[in-house]
């Protein structure tokens, strides 16, 4: 696949990183020559040096004849603009931008179409984060929250802790302590590497373990690793940008939330446009704001604004001061291995929620959904079967006669409104939504290859 991708920023460097490897032509065009030479050193890509929305730079990197243009330059009109110029100059099949800014998005249906501006796809990354954070704090202990098929499967990352009922125990012992509730566990890492979840496979303390179930599930499999933490109730955010807002929206009707935002002029704004949160005006690391608002109390204390270190400092704080959960928004992927896991129970990466959303549109076969996982070496991917007996090479199988690619588990199939956790005696049929998790990222295009239709089939 032919794809330019305009922007040479973390989003764009990333998102090359991810896709130079999987047979595809990559060309990168940004205004900043630096950060272009930066990535034609380290990755096999072509760069083209100019402005992303002018129609001769586009041009030059190869518009005439490309398959997909992603914009993610950092202003939201070139980006809007540079697909208008591929679909009235080039004719572009696809045109992926990134928007930021919330007007446009609150206008999306009116604006974004091929009538008005052709964007095909658009990426919200404060929306998308929004949401990946709201699935963290309705399960309590969860360090990934994933969801498919419109919600009714999801995929789990939860720390194995002493204590847990299945901790010491193989595998197939989660049967016996669940009968009527049907999970599968897709992976474990171990001291940060991945083992193959057979039935045998003993749990130990502080396993990483990945699972899928039926979201309504989740709770229950959730007890069987881990003491089940109480449901999170006081929550402070610091920072009052997209996504300290969102939150404190999405949040404010069932939580009891109070939010630190550092300008005042936009504190007022915040305190007049959202109902039950309480706003303050005031430094999220100032411990004597901290003590005063009882941080001890606090169940989650989420740091969301544009500063990482800001965000790192007063999480650190905030736990130092008794704040049960801290979780940060880092948008330096260097500082996430980092953090995790120490006074930072949980560092969120918007370029990692960016760059899945965007996967999903480059994928070939029918691919609906993808996830960036451990911090993108991994992937969980939901695919649709198409076809039958002849034209594919899934449907009208079981399970355990497909040839999967190593590290690669299928872990549900939805049929329907129906979810079936994955069995070796289970069927593919047409039109199952089939979610897989994919331990190395390497193997994309043999998964890829596995759902794509033969040409005989009409």
């Amino acid at each position: 696949m032919k794809i330019i991708i305009l922007g040479a920023g973390q989003v764009g460097a990333t998102l090359a990183e991810n896709l130079v490897g999987e047979e595809n032509d990559i060309t990168v065009v940004d205004i900043n020559a630096e950060k272009l030479r930066a990535l034609q050193d380290k990755l096999d890509l072509q760069v083209v040096h100019g402005h992303s929305a002018h129609p001769d730079i586009l041009k030059k990197a190869g518009a005439e004849d490309a398959d997909m243009i992603i914009a993610v330059t950092n202003s939201d009109e070139v980006n809007i603009v540079a697909c208008q110029v591929a679909y009235s100059i080039f004719n572009t099949p696809t045109k992926v931008a990134r928007i930021r800014t919330n007007q446009y998005i609150k206008y999306r249906d009116q604006l974004f179409n091929k009538d008005d501006m052709p964007v095909d796809h658009f990426i919200a990354p404060e929306t998308l984060v929004t949401d990946y954070i709201r699935r963290l704090i309705d399960y309590p202990g969860a360090l990934q929250v994933v969801e498919f098929a419109g919600g009714k499967v999801s995929l789990v990352a939860v720390k194995a802790y002493y204590g847990g009922l299945l901790v010491g125990h193989a595998l197939s012992t989660l049967r016996e302590h669940m009968p009527h509730i049907d999970a599968r566990v897709a992976a474990i890492y171990r001291r940060g590497h991945a083992i193959k979840p057979i039935g045998t496979t003993i749990i130990e303390a502080d396993d990483e373990v990945f699972f899928v179930a039926a979201t309504k599930h989740i709770r229950a499999v959730m007890s069987e690793l881990q003491k089940l933490e109480n449901s999170y109730r006081r929550i402070m955010i610091a920072g009052g940008g997209n996504v300290g807002f969102g939150l404190a929206k999405a949040l404010e009707k069932t939580h009891s939330v109070k939010l630190i935002e550092r300008s005042k002029e936009r504190a007022e704004f915040l305190s007049s446009t959202l109902e039950n949160t309480v706003v303050y005006a005031g430094d999220a690391s100032d411990p004597e704001l901290l003590q005063e608002e009882n941080i001890d109390q606090v169940d989650v204390f989420l740091a969301v604004t544009n500063d990482d270190e800001a965000n790192i400092m007063s999480a650190m704080l905030a736990k130092r001061m008794g704040a049960q959960k801290t979780m940060v928004l880092i948008k330096r992927g260097a500082y996430v291995d980092l953090l995790q896991g120490g006074e930072v129970d949980i560092a969120v990466s918007p370029q990692q929620a960016t760059i899945s959303a965007l996967l999903t549109h480059v994928r070939r076969g029918d691919i609906v959904n993808v996830y960036s996982l451990r911090r993108g070496a991994a992937e969980a991917i939901e695919a649709i079967a198409h076809g039958d007996k002849n034209t594919s090479k899934v449907v009208g199988q079981a399970i355990g006669k497909i040839k999967l690619p190593p590290g690669c588990t299928i872990g549900a199939i939805v049929r329907g409104d129906e979810v079936m956790i994955a069995h070796d005696s289970t069927v593919i049929e047409t039109d199952d939504h089939v979610i897989l998790f994919l331990v190395d990222k390497k193997f994309i295009t043999e998964v890829e290859r596995l759902f794509q239709v033969s040409a005989i089939f009409i």
